[in-house]
């Protein structure tokens, strides 16, 4: 027989363990939540809080750190100077989170400070691209709004599917999207309504009883706020390259919760009531567990490649994935399917479980 890294008569007691996942959930949640508290909220990137960007190619290569040093007199706050491209390419991208000034007075100090430190080393600005703090608040509300239309669609789909009450999920969909629009035209804070809209969403879910998409909806709440926390803690950047990213975890994570719902309802169906629920999501997890756990360690060596390789441009993107990926796959096994316990046909002790 071949190598096998899950064995199919795998019989582990993912239900059974569901109390301690909720509570190293519930730490990493708290731990990312009290940075950000701390913080004063994500640390946007340019493309949420205004600021430029300049790209400068140069004719050999220089170090990071030398020609940040070469521009830390010019009085640009918020500076960051990252590689472009390959090394052989000898582009930088300089970032400043500066907006009061005009275009051209930033080119102008930039080609001072690189004339009179960097000595023998030629240079040409490429580009120089400024986003104004109007655009920016704009920018930030939109990808705020991309995040919670997601989830409210992905809930309608899951409601739809499994549970087969389009209808009401649909309504719901309506009367919370209809609403989040008609505040947004009165100028309301839009990051505070999305928060409030998620919870709502959450809490819809449960009064009227939509049970996986309940479980799916969390799970893709759970991975978010996670990633959004980790991201905090690091000191990293929010720009549109994250929410890329953020979109992207949330689509992953749930193709992962559908595969489980999918054996989930199957098993359901073929036992009729013959075992308790929460004994058939135990085994319906420890039988896609495999496809489960191949898929995201195929995913992660991808995203590793393209960590490590990929660039500084594109190195907080790819971590991001990297930890949402596998907070993701965690979020299917442990928090989605679980939640269903509670939620499902019949709330289940552990005893029952055991049975």
């Amino acid at each position: 027989m071949g190598f096998q890294l899950i064995k199919p008569d795998t019989r582990i007691d993912f239900i059974g363990v569901r109390k301690i996942a909720f509570i190293l959930s519930a730490v990493l949640i708290l731990a990312g939540l009290g940075s950000l508290a701390i913080k004063g909220g994500p640390q946007y990137g340019i493309d949420f809080a205004g600021g430029m960007i300049v790209q400068v190619k140069v004719d050999k290569t220089v170090d990071v750190g030398e020609l940040k040093g070469a521009l830390d007199g010019v009085g640009l706050p918020g500076l960051v100077v990252q590689t472009l491209g390959l090394d052989e390419d000898h582009e930088y991208l300089i970032r400043t989170s500066s907006s009061d000034i005009s275009s051209q007075e930033v080119r102008t100090k930039i080609s001072d400070a690189l004339t009179s430190k960097l000595n023998g080393v030629s240079y040409d600005i490429q580009r120089l691209e400024m986003v104004g703090p109007k655009v920016g608040a704009d920018l930030r509300a939109k990808a705020l709004e991309a995040l919670f239309y997601a989830v409210l669609i992905i809930a309608v789909y899951i409601s739809g599917r499994f549970e087969q009450r389009w209808t009401v999920a649909a309504i719901m969909a309506a009367a919370l999207g209809g609403s989040i629009y008609a505040f947004g035209l009165l100028g309301l804070d839009m990051g505070w309504l999305i928060i409030a809209a998620m919870g709502i969403t959450v809490g819809m879910c449960w009064y009227l009883k939509l049970n996986y998409a309940l479980g799916a909806v969390a799970a893709l709440i759970h991975d978010v706020a996670i990633t959004v926390g980790i991201f905090s803690i690091l000191g990293k950047e929010f720009d549109l390259t994250i929410i890329a990213a953020l979109l992207t975890i949330i689509g992953y994570s749930l193709n992962d919760t559908i595969i489980v719902f999918d054996r989930i309802r199957e098993n359901t169906n073929a036992e009729k009531g013959t075992k308790p629920f929460g004994r058939i999501i135990n085994e319906s997890i420890n039988q896609t567990l495999s496809r489960t756990i191949m898929t995201s360690l195929t995913t992660l060596l991808v995203v590793t490649c393209l960590f490590v390789l990929g660039g500084s441009v594109i190195h907080d993107f790819a971590l991001a994935l990297l930890i949402g990926i596998g907070v993701g796959t965690y979020s299917s096994i442990f928090v989605a399917s679980p939640i269903l316990v509670g939620f499902g046909p019949s709330a289940m002790t552990d005893k029952e479980v055991e049975a």
